[in-house]
């Protein structure tokens, strides 16, 4: 018989956070635990970084590499402290080695600061995830600022590109970079013009850097999620449209972070995508129109 597990769908509580957001501040609060999920050893001995590691996506990824054998840095902002220890006690409850690193991936000696302090750590860096994000929605693009066009991009693709650069001379033959894209960055999305420019250069600096680094056995992947329950949600939109958001999928709701994840493993396993290197892979909710 199927095992089918049940998620909330839409319409969801109207909600609203403050910058940078809470996974244990959201109502219902994001499922990360992939229960149906078993792991199988195939990230056995390898060590990853997590850039956004401490809620939505990121945990869920964590804690399904550490399922598979991994052990796992994660990075995030010092105000998500608290959601950063309850993803290091799910990664030790797999029974591997979870290591917080605060900071800001905006500033590129952080980056660097913290390939290194994952290699003195666990001896050695294998898988790298770009995935923190910063989303506002705005009406017009009059309404975006400056600056905070500079913070979108300085965190979504100077971010992806200080960390990738930092871990290449720890990342040997058979590692891989996979990056978190969006579906905005695919199609667009009119009130988040800077964001989906930003998973728009995301999505080519996979195809370049895939490329570039092809010589040198290092593989390099990206997830297009569509909409998913994360803190990304109520600390950037209205309230009436977090409690709607996934609402417009063929499914009716929004994603979890746990329906996502395994295609992060997906990417990083040997065994799954040897063979598979600058590949886009959306995850949708069943909308066909981009991929």
């Amino acid at each position: 018989m199927i095992q089918e597990q049940k998620h909330p769908t839409s319409q969801l509580p109207e909600q609203t956070q403050p910058k940078p957001g809470l996974d244990s501040a959201m109502n219902p609060r994001p499922e990360y635990e992939a229960p149906l999920y078993r792991g199988s050893g195939k990230l056995e001995g390898l060590s990853a970084l997590i850039t956004g590691g401490d809620s939505g996506i990121g945990r869920s990824v964590a804690v399904l590499f550490a399922r598979e054998g991994a052990n796992v840095a994660i990075v995030y902002l010092p105000p998500e402290q608290s959601d950063a220890e309850t993803t290091k006690a799910a990664i030790e409850k797999e029974g591997r080695r979870g290591l917080l690193i605060p900071g800001d991936v905006t500033d590129a000696a952080f980056c660097r600061s913290a390939v290194q302090t994952t290699v003195q750590e666990f001896g050695q860096l294998d898988i790298l995830v770009n995935n923190a994000a910063y989303q506002q929605t705005h009406k017009s693009l009059e309404d975006i600022s400056d600056d905070e066009w500079d913070l979108t991009f300085r965190t979504n693709i100077h971010g992806y590109f200080y960390m990738a650069k930092a871990a290449l001379p720890h990342l040997a033959p058979g590692s891989a970079i996979i990056n978190c894209g969006s579906i905005t960055g695919l199609e667009g999305s009119k009130e988040l013009i800077d964001y989906a420019s930003t998973k728009g250069a995301i999505h080519a600096f996979t195809k370049s850097l895939a490329q570039n680094l092809a010589d040198r056995r290092i593989r390099v992947n990206c997830v297009a999620p569509g909409p998913i329950w994360t803190p990304l949600q109520p600390v950037s939109k209205p309230p009436e449209k977090v409690a709607k958001h996934g609402a417009d999928t063929p499914m009716k709701r929004p994603g979890q972070p746990e329906e996502v994840a395994p295609a992060f493993v997906f990417f990083a396993s040997q065994a799954d995508s040897s063979y598979i290197s600058g590949e886009i892979l959306t995850v949708l909710g069943g909308e066909t129109r981009a991929g």
